[in-house]
């Protein structure tokens, strides 16, 4: 099976890390958009080092993937690249990355936690959207504007620390989060 003219597994492989950093050297320095989409196996994934951009809905439904590790070389991360990953329960982004796109984790049910990058000035429209599992999130001081939706549906989220350098909090961003008591 191709796309894109480069080889894509299906579903019923079982790639390991070996395999998956193959297919990405093919790639060059970019993880195209759609690339893992719906790979039922993989679980956890180390993203190499020659990665700088990883654009949208790259790893959108991919539904046994718990942890992914992104190298401090990615500088972007696009729309919905891990959107759907019912089983995703971790994720830092690293301090080189400085601008995610929309709904980035949206409906990431079992995400627990995850740490901003502090090169980060805005947390963008929905993307803790429907992540019902999610107890913390770090924002470091950089983060200047958090946007509509970005933690709507939250419903573990207890509380949140937001830095006063935070000067712009869009529509309904914590809207039906019923167990968050502490802002």
């Amino acid at each position: 099976m191709y796309f894109n003219n480069s080889p894509l597994l299906t579903a019923s492989l079982k790639p390991n890390q070996e395999i998956i950093n193959v297919l990405l050297k093919e790639l060059g320095t970019t993880i195209e958009s759609f690339y893992f989409q719906r790979f039922g196996y993989i679980r956890q994934l180390e993203i190499p080092s020659f990665i700088t951009k990883i654009e949208g809905y790259s790893f959108l439904s991919c539904p046994s993937l718990t942890r992914v590790k992104i190298p401090s070389s990615v500088t972007f991360i696009g729309d919905f690249v891990f959107s759907r990953c019912k089983s995703l329960v971790e994720a830092t982004i690293p301090s080189s990355v400085t601008e995610i796109g929309n709904r980035v984790f949206c409906k990431c049910a079992k995400l627990k936690g995850v740490t901003i990058s502090p090169s980060m000035t805005r947390i963008p429209n929905g993307t803790f959207e429907y992540c019902s599992s999610l107890l913390y999130v770090i924002i470091p001081n950089s983060v200047t504007e958090i946007c509509d939706y970005a933690f709507c549906q939250c419903s573990n989220l207890k509380s949140i620390l937001i830095p006063s350098s935070v000067t712009v909090i869009g529509d309904y961003a914590f809207c039906l989060c019923s167990n968050l008591n502490q802002i």
